[in-house]
């Protein structure tokens, strides 16, 4: 065999593959042969894309506000039941290929117009100061699992959009052909006769059997069920919990106070224009015409030059240090000729607003809690290390709890969603808890886990209640009066369609309504304006109303009389007169920001066509530890 292979090596043919090999490699690259890629990208546009660690950290504010709105816990699984990824990664999608295609057409705002807006910010400005602290801006980002230059890409976006939009707005004008149809479709009138058939025109369906409630249940089994529960002991590790243990000496106040107190002092600020002068002589002419009280930007115009303005500045945001040294030395309304380190100036003082000194009591109230804080989280810390150690030297919960220090809470039956049995919240669950606790198995107990804001958990699953139907003899009464509802809809709705169709075959609806022992309604006037004064019918009702011919016949539901609403349109009358221009032109301003409003929600789509934005849904799926639905030849297979 080796000698074949030794033969077979020396042959012309050998040479020509290796040839092609080493080729191959020269064009492609080695490197790429032996290194493997991994997708880290779920959304791509142009040449923006969202990472899975990004794309992760939109779905945890996503569903958090989900949650909020909802009361209650919400977990990935249930979530990516209900397509919430796909609604948060279509969002990411859109947003990203708008703000691709607004790159691309050229619209980019400043650095210096971002850090404006965001010094504005009232979440990033220091309690005593009142004014922007990065420190607290770089907080907040951390908080929010944000890093600056993607919180200020966002801004950035932020601000491009609502400048194309005010541009669209501005420019976009309906004909004033658009705005008399619109008035003559709004005050068209309908003349409308109606009846009900309600619950004296059926005969009442009987009590359902067990077979019957048993089939019902069935049949709504999903909205039926009831969710898993867990018993669960929990160990917290929480600044509540060592709050009466903590103290703070003066020498800790003003040690905070010492280390802080440039940051809480106001400097001196002020206001003063620069005007840059290229010799003595216009520095001299300059000043001279400052003095006269002329204009600096209209000296600085016939000069040639930009004149700087400074307004209530601190000397440490002057650029050149040598004229605001000079700017911070003069009296108001003073003028002086600076010889700076980037060229001659001149100088006029305009405004001058002194700085303050924080006292110590004047801020002791904010430096003691901040140092209690302090204090509470390094005594949370140590409780949790004592608990670790001991956990990790082989106790377990129980053991450990009680070694540290630490009380175990025994919680439940809950459900992932934070309910207890009786479908109510409780109080003082987090998402990150009852997620932590839903993927142990039966008997399985987490490590510590953080929760933010210097507060950490253990949980145990001491019992697991899996989803089942409730027992029928609970929920009997409920089911039962569910079910005779539904029957009773069912026959109300069968016999308005065939009174319905009675009437289109030509009977009157006042001989048909009469057959039931109920009486005709006469609506007249009708518009689709006052829509909303109709109170005979039904919203239903009203769109039905306006969506057929005249003499058309129309079924409706009637939630509030438990009926179902027969209707027949006997006349439908233009407005009286043409409408005047006052009335088109007052409609225009809506008609416009209707359009507006329609091309906005179709810009996203048109981003994504030209931008040929990419998405990996299973890459983002998986980024959330959720398994990923198997096809439907998969599935069918196992």
């Amino acid at each position: 065999m080796l000698a074949l292979i030794r033969a077979f090596a020396k042959s012309w043919v050998a040479a020509v593959l290796i040839g092609l090999l080493i080729v191959s490699f020269a064009v492609f690259g080695v490197g790429d042969v032996f290194k493997t890629r991994v997708p880290n990208e779920v959304v791509a546009a142009g040449s923006r894309v969202v990472t899975v660690e990004e794309f992760r950290s939109e779905w945890d504010r996503a569903k958090q506000n989900l949650e909020q709105q909802n009361g209650q816990q919400i977990s990935n699984e249930l979530a990516v039941e209900n397509r919430f990824d796909t609604r948060v990664l279509e969002m990411l999608a859109d947003r990203e290929a708008m703000a691709a295609l607004i790159e691309k057409i050229g619209l980019r705002p400043s650095d210096t117009l971002i850090t404006r807006e965001i010094e504005k910010i009232p979440a990033f400005f220091d309690q005593v100061s009142g004014r922007f602290d990065k420190r607290l801006y770089e907080e907040a980002l951390a908080r929010n699992k944000l890093t600056a230059a993607r919180f200020e890409q966002s801004v950035r976006d932020d601000i491009a959009q609502s400048h194309l939009a005010a541009g669209l707005v501005d420019g976009l004008r309906p004909p004033r052909a658009y705005g008399a149809l619109a008035v003559v479709f709004a005050t068209e009138a309908r003349d409308v006769s109606i009846f009900d058939v309600g619950r004296g025109a059926v005969e009442p369906p009987k009590p359902p059997t067990d077979a019957q409630l048993t089939a019902f249940m069935q049949a709504n089994a999903e909205r039926l069920m009831r969710p898993e529960f867990r018993v669960l002991s929990v160990v917290r590790f929480s600044s509540a919990q060592v709050a009466g243990q903590v103290k703070v000496s003066e020498a800790d106040i003003r040690k905070q106070f010492d280390f802080r107190k440039e940051s809480l002092n106001r400097p001196e600020t002020r206001s003063f224009v620069q005007i840059p002068a290229r010799d003595a002589s216009a520095a001299r002419s300059f000043a001279d015409r400052l003095a006269r009280g002329e204009d600096p930007a209209a000296i600085a115009r016939t000069a040639g030059v930009e004149p700087v303005l400074y307004a209530d500045k601190p000397r440490t945001a002057v650029v050149d240090v040598k004229v605001g040294a000079a700017a911070f030395s003069m009296a108001k309304d003073e003028i002086r000729t600076v010889q700076g380190d980037l060229g001659l100036a001149v100088v006029k003082v305009t405004g001058v607003t002194p700085g303050r000194i924080v006292t110590l009591e004047e801020v002791r109230p904010m430096l003691e809690a901040e140092a209690r804080k302090t204090a509470a989280a390094e005594k949370v810390y140590a409780l949790s290390q004592a608990y670790d150690d001991a956990h990790t030297a082989g106790a377990n919960m129980d053991e450990a709890a009680r070694k540290a220090g630490v009380p175990v809470v025994t919680l439940g039956p809950l459900a992932e969603q934070g309910i207890d049995s009786t479908g109510r919240p409780v109080a003082g669950l987090s998402a990150r808890l009852m997620q932590t606790a839903f993927r142990l198995p039966e008997g399985g107990e987490s490590q510590i886990e953080e929760e933010g804001q210097g507060e950490s958990f253990v949980v145990r699953v001491d019992k697991v209640i899996p989803r089942a139907l409730p027992p029928l003899s609970e929920v009997r009464q409920p089911l039962a009066q569910a079910w005779m509802n539904q029957e009773m809809a069912k026959r109300l709705r069968a016999k308005a369609e065939s009174l319905a169709e009675r009437v289109r075959r030509g009977e009157d609806l006042t001989a048909v309504a009469a057959s039931i022992g109920a009486r005709t309604e006469r609506l007249t006037g009708l518009t689709r304006q006052g829509a909303a004064e109709g109170v005979a019918l039904s919203q239903e009702g009203y769109a039905q109303a306006f969506g057929v011919a005249s003499k058309g016949v129309f079924l409706a539901a009637n939630p509030a009389a438990f009926a179902v609403t027969i209707g027949q349109v006997e006349s439908i009358s233009p407005p009286p007169a043409a409408p005047n221009a006052r009335t088109v032109e007052q409609v225009r301003p809506q008609l416009g920001m209707t359009l507006f409003s329609e091309i906005g929600a179709q810009m996203p789509r048109y981003a994504r066509i030209v931008m040929k934005v990419r998405t990996e849904p299973e890459l983002a799926r998986q980024s959330l530890g959720v398994e990923t639905p198997a096809s439907g030849k998969e599935a069918a297979g196992k």
